[in-house]
């Protein structure tokens, strides 16, 4: 499952909504904060066109990954970039994922080590 998790990531880094897809169903749940927790694939991809606009460029790099079992991880990631009028932004962040059996997220959410930047 941790190839899973790999090209979620990959699919991420394109910044593309369309390349993320195919993630998520009506069902999904993520929490990117500052937003809410957010359910369906429509709100879902909304919410990340609305990240990918706020930023000039932005990558994720996957440090480690740990199976907690049923389908579910924790992963850290370091994200960096440029965000639009900002300046640069890193990040270090946590994630905890749930896959279906079928490999579709039901489940994400983030936390971040800094979040001034949001404010």
């Amino acid at each position: 499952m941790n190839c899973k998790i790999s090209h979620f990531m990959k699919d991420l880094n394109s910044l593309k909504t369309e390349h993320l897809e195919k993630w998520f169903t009506d069902e999904s749940i993520i929490w990117i904060p500052p937003s809410k927790e957010i359910s369906g694939k429509n709100r879902i991809l909304a919410l990340f066109r609305a990240i990918f606009r706020r930023y000039e460029n932005i990558e994720w790099r996957v440090s480690e990954i740990f199976p907690l079992g049923n389908g579910k991880y924790f992963y850290q990631t370091n994200s960096l970039g440029n965000m639009s009028g900002k300046g640069t932004y890193e990040n270090e962040i946590c994630t905890i994922i749930q896959f279906s059996d079928c490999g579709k997220i039901l489940y994400l959410s983030d936390y971040f080590k800094d979040t001034k930047v949001f404010n």
